[in-house]
């Protein structure tokens, strides 16, 4: 955890920020990248004023956290580690298979292990919300779903989201339910236990529908929205209902479908809320993205419903989007996991190993003001500031991807910038 942090992805006409070099952050590395978007960045530094920048809203969202299975090993109170999968019945397993690759890991690790650098990265940016998708269950629960893999952690390891002041998780996805309803209502329960927001699941179809709302000191709220789409693997049967727990799954992904959801978020949104749609779609690998996930985060942002489309499902990170202002971000990739060593050498093309944390700063006018991008590697299940080579071929791929989107990000010396084709 010494290694220098090469920051982010910044826009161009951005007011300046405190120099945060001084508390460790944007210093260390991948520098500010500058970036002219679409409808956003218009307004220069010297004409904002001390009111507006009070009122931003800063938010820090990322992919797929999976807590469970190997994660859930190391931390200080283990569940009971049988597993019932192809390729290992222990989850210690996953623990022996990343050492095997980058060596021993401590057992018990303390709860904030696992979020290694990224945790100075966010305790810097002291962003407004934090908001992850929360790919795992929190469970005692010793009934798996008939499923391949199945992904828990004991409820008393709680305190390994809190370390990192999530504010709300994101439980629309295809393994919250890895444990049953009981597994799903368990975890409902105790991330309520710990204040912890959530969003796309519930005990209802009007529960796993309702968004979580996160106040922020400037009187602004950010308002997250929940959804799964069966692209990425969820099971129609997960869906709540009125009666039965589950998750807020979307019928399609039709135009149809997006223009009710867009109707329903504008008809209850506030002026100045920051409208968050996070949503789990897609496949697990390769670089597509899908017409329908495109067309559907159009009609979104077009109809005032959206202000940052948080995709994720994908376990690499997709091409980024600037649309009228808005950001897509079609596929975070996984932030945290213990695929380290479990024999994924098919994909090892795609780099699964590195992380992106995406800070998202918007304005008074929820103008677009800031997109940076926080790249890391998971060696022995933790966090670590991404090297020079591994950005640059980031930046490589995001550039490549983000292209068909309209966007560039390009490496010029120490900076990465977004721009526009």
């Amino acid at each position: 955890m010494t290694q220098a942090r090469p920051p982010s992805l910044r826009c161009s006409a951005m007011a300046e920020k405190p120099d945060l070099s001084r508390r460790g952050f944007l210093a260390r590395g991948l520098a500010a990248a500058s970036a002219t978007m679409l409808g956003g960045c218009e307004e220069s530094s010297d004409k904002r004023s001390a009111e507006t920048m009070g009122k931003e809203v800063t938010l820090f969202v990322c992919g797929d956290v999976m807590l469970g299975r190997g994660i859930d090993q190391i931390l200080p109170f283990p569940s009971e580690p049988t597993l019932s999968e192809p390729v290992a019945s222990l989850a210690v397993d996953y623990v022996r298979y990343a050492e095997s690759i980058n060596g021993p890991i401590s057992r018990p690790s303390p709860f904030g292990y696992v979020w290694g650098d990224a945790l100075a990265d966010l305790h810097a940016a002291r962003p407004n919300a934090t908001i992850v998708n929360l790919e795992t269950s929190i469970t005692k629960s010793k009934n798996p779903a008939p499923k391949l893999w199945n992904y828990k952690m004991s409820p008393a390891n709680i305190d390994c989201i809190k370390v990192a002041n999530v504010d709300c998780c994101v439980l629309a996805n295809n393994h919250v339910l890895d444990w049953g309803v009981k597994g799903l209502l368990e975890t409902l329960s105790t991330l309520e236990g710990k204040d912890v927001a959530v969003a796309g699941a519930g005990a209802n179809r009007n529960e796993a529908a309702a968004p979580a709302i996160i106040d922020t000191d400037g009187d602004r709220r950010v308002v997250v929205y929940g959804f799964a789409a069966t692209t990425s693997g969820v099971p129609g049967a997960w869906a709540a209902t009125n009666t039965s727990p589950g998750v807020n799954l979307l019928p399609s992904l039709s135009r149809g479908t997006a223009v009710k959801v867009a109707r329903r978020i504008a008809a209850s949104r506030r002026r100045d809320d920051i409208v968050v749609v996070s949503i789990h779609w897609g496949s697990n690998w390769g670089y597509r993205v899908d017409k329908r996930h495109r067309a559907f985060a159009h009609t979104l942002i077009d109809a005032g419903a959206c202000d940052l489309l948080h995709g994720h499902s994908s376990h690499h990170p997709l091409g980024i989007e600037i649309y009228r202002g808005r950001p897509i971000l079609y596929g975070c990739g996984d932030f945290i996991n213990d695929y380290e060593g479990s024999g994924m050498e098919d994909y090892e093309r795609y780099r699964g190993d590195l992380s992106i944390g995406y800070l998202v700063r918007f304005g008074n006018d929820r103008a677009l003001t800031e997109l940076a991008l926080l790249p890391y590697q998971m060696r022995r299940f933790q966090l670590h500031s991404a090297s020079e080579i591994d950005i640059a071929w980031l930046q490589s791929t995001l550039d490549r991807e983000s292209m068909r989107f309209g966007t560039r990000i390009i490496l010029r010396g120490s900076q990465l910038n977004i721009v526009p084709q």
